[in-house]
C-alpha cells in the first residue's frame, strides 16, 4: 500500500520552514546515469530489495562485462575478491489534498515530491564490507511547507562497517557498526519507512546471527534529530532504540517473531501531558505469506515510565486472507482488526496510550492524522493481479477510538488532537483505492486515491468540518 500512496504526515508544524531554494545537482547527476543504466539493467534478474544492503551481486564475479554489470560488480583487484557495487533511486511524486485536515472550505493542496539516492557498497574478501549511501528528499509546492517526512534536501543515509565473525554453510554471525536503515516484520513498530519520501535511520551497533531456521539481532541505536538542510541531522548522543528481534521458521509449522525493544524519549508528549519516556515493549507474532491461506496475528505488552507515572499499554493486531490462486486475477479477499490501547483519564499520571516506536506510515490508510494509538479498526481489502505487471488493491478502513478520555495520534504516534471532551468514539470511514504497474525490477509507476468520510467524534472537535480527499502518482526507478 505505501508504494500506491506515501503518507507524508505533518508531524510537527513546519510553516517556519518553507525552504525555496533546492538542490539541483543529485538530479542532473542521478538521471544521466540512470538513463544509461536503464537500457542494460532489464537483461539482468536481481531483484531490488526494500534494504538496498541486502542485495548480493557477488555472482556477478564471472559474468559478461556490460555497463550494468561492472556498475554492480566493479572488480578492484586481481582475484576479484575486493570490489565495488553501485546503485540509486530516482522517485518522483506528486500528491494532492482537499480539507485535508477535515476543515471545511480548506481547499486544495498539493505537493511535488523527490528522493535521489545513491550507495557503494565495497566488499573485501568474504570477511568485511563498507556500505554508504546518500538521500536526498525535496519537496515543493505545498502552501504549509514540507514536514520532517517530506524534506531531507541531503543527508548520509547509511553508512557502516560490517565484519563476518563466523560464516559457513550452516550459520553466521557478524557486526555492523554505524548508520543504518531497519525494518522488522510488518513494520508495525519498527520501519524504513519507504512510503515516505525521508526514510528513518538510525546510529550505533548491531549483533546479527542466523541459521536456516532462525535468525535474531541484538542492537543499540541511537535516533538523529532530522533537519531540512545539508547534512544538519543532529545526533542525540544517548540510546533511544535498543532491544533484540528474533525469527523463528518451524516446517509446516509457520513464522514467529519474538522480539523485545526499549526507547527513550525526553520530551514525549500524549494527551496525558509532555514529560520523559522509557519504556519497554514485549511482543510476538505469528505469520505466513504466500499462496492460497495468508495469516498475521501479532501482540505487544508495554511497561516502563512516563515522567513519575507507570505505563502500561498494549496492542492485538490480526490479519487474515485468502488467495484464489486458480481463479482469473488471483483475488485475494482480507481483513485486518487493530485494537491500540489508549489512556483511560488524562492527568491522573499514569499513562496507557500505546506508543507505536518507529512505525511505517499508511498502516491504516493514507491519511495523514490517524496513526496506531488509542485506535479500533476494521479493515477488509481485496486485491486483484490484473496482469503480471497490474496489480490493484480497494480497500475500507473503518476507525474508533479505544479510549474516550484519549484523543487520536499521527501515524508517526506524535500526538494530535485531544479527545477527551468528546463522548463519541467513532473518528470515520476511509475508502481507497490504489493500482501498481511494475515495467520490470527496476522501473515502476503507481497512484492511488482516498476518501475520508468524518464520524462523529471528528464533527465535535473541528466546528467547520468536512470531509476529505487524498490523491496520489508515483514513478520509482532504482539500479
Amino acid at each position: 500500500m505505501e508504494s500506491a500512496f506515501s503518507t507524508h504526515t505533518k508531524w510537527l508544524n513546519t510553516n517556519s520552514h518553507n525552504y525555496k531554494m533546492r538542490i539541483n545537482y543529485p538530479r542532473k547527476l542521478l538521471k544521466v546515469t540512470i538513463c544509461f543504466c536503464f537500457l542494460t539493467a532489464v537483461a539482468f534478474g536481481q531483484s531490488i530489495k526494500l534494504m538496498r544492503y541486502d542485495e548480493d551481486y557477488s555472482k556477478l564475479k564471472d559474468s559478461g562485462r556490460n555497463f550494468y554489470n561492472t556498475l554492480k560488480f566493479l572488480p578492484l583487484s586481481a582475484n576479484k575478491k575486493v570490489y565495488l557495487s553501485l546503485g540509486g533511486e530516482i522517485r518522483e511524486e506528486f500528491g494532492g489534498k482537499v480539507n485535508e485536515d477535515w476543515i471545511k472550505d480548506q481547499g486544495f493542496n498539493k505537493s511535488f515530491l523527490q528522493r535521489y539516492s545513491l550507495y557503494a557498497d565495497l566488499n573485501i574478501g568474504e570477511g568485511l564490507r563498507f556500505f554508504a549511501q546518500l538521500n536526498s528528499a525535496l519537496e515543493n509546492g505545498s502552501k504549509y511547507g514540507p514536514s520532517p517526512v517530506d524534506e531531507d534536501r541531503l543527508a548520509v543515509q547509511n553508512l557502516f562497517a560490517e565484519y563476518k565473525i563466523r560464516k559457513d554453510s550452516s550459520n553466521t554471525l557478524s557486526v555492523r557498526v554505524g548508520r543504518q536503515e531497519l525494518n522488522y516484520g510488518s513494520g508495525r513498530l519498527i520501519s524504513v519507512r519507504e512510503g515516505t519520501t525521508v526514510r528513518q535511520y538510525f546510529t550505533g551497533a548491531k549483533l546479527m546471527y542466523a541459521t536456516p531456521r532462525f535468525a535474531i539481532d541484538v542492537f543499540v541505536l541511537e535516533a538523529d534529530e532530522v533537519n531540512f538542510g545539508v547534512f544538519d541531522n543532529r545526533p542525540s548522543h544517548q540510546a533511544n532504540l535498543w532491544g533484540a528481534y528474533s525469527n523463528l521458521i518451524i516446517p509446516k509449522g509457520g513464522n514467529f517473531d519474538f522480539y523485545y525493544l526499549g526507547i527513550r524519549r525526553d520530551n514525549a508528549e500524549f494527551e496525558e501531558g509532555t514529560e520523559k519516556e522509557i519504556r519497554h515493549t514485549l511482543a510476538t507474532r505469528y505469520w505466513k505469506n504466500g499462496g492460497g491461506f495468508i495469516y498475521n496475528l501479532e501482540a505487544a505488552y508495554q511497561f516502563g515510565n512516563f515522567g513519575e507515572g507507570d505505563i502500561k499499554a498494549w496492542t492485538m493486531a490480526i490479519e487474515l486472507g485468502y488467495t484464489f490462486e486458480e481463479m482469473k486475477f488471483r483475488p485475494s479477499i482480507n481483513l485486518r482488526n487493530d485494537y491500540i490501547s489508549g489512556d483511560k483519564i488524562a492527568g491522573d499520571g499514569k499513562l496507557q496510550t500505546f506508543n507505536p516506536l518507529y512505525p511505517k506510515g499508511g498502516y491504516f490508510g493514507f491519511n495523514p492524522l490517524i496513526g496506531p494509538s488509542n485506535l479500533i479498526d476494521l479493515h477488509p481489502y481485496v486485491t486483484l493481479q490484473l496482469t503480471d505487471k497490474l496489480s490493484a488493491q480497494a480497500d475500507v478502513v473503518f476507525n474508533w477510538r479505544y479510549a474516550l478520555g484519549d484523543g487520536i495520534y499521527r501515524p508517526s504516534g506524535n500526538f494530535n488532537t485531544a479527545g477527551s471532551l468528546s463522548d463519541h468514539r467513532f473518528i470515520g470511514t476511509t475508502y481507497l483505492l490504489s493500482a501498481d504497474y511494475k515495467f520490470n525490477n527496476q522501473f515502476s509507476f503507481s497512484c492511488g486515491g482516498q476518501y475520508f468520510k468524518v464520524g462523529d467524534f471528528i464533527k465535535d472537535i473541528v466546528p467547520q468540518w468536512d470531509n476529505s480527499i487524498f490523491f496520489n502518482t508515483q514513478v520509482s526507478f532504482k539500479f
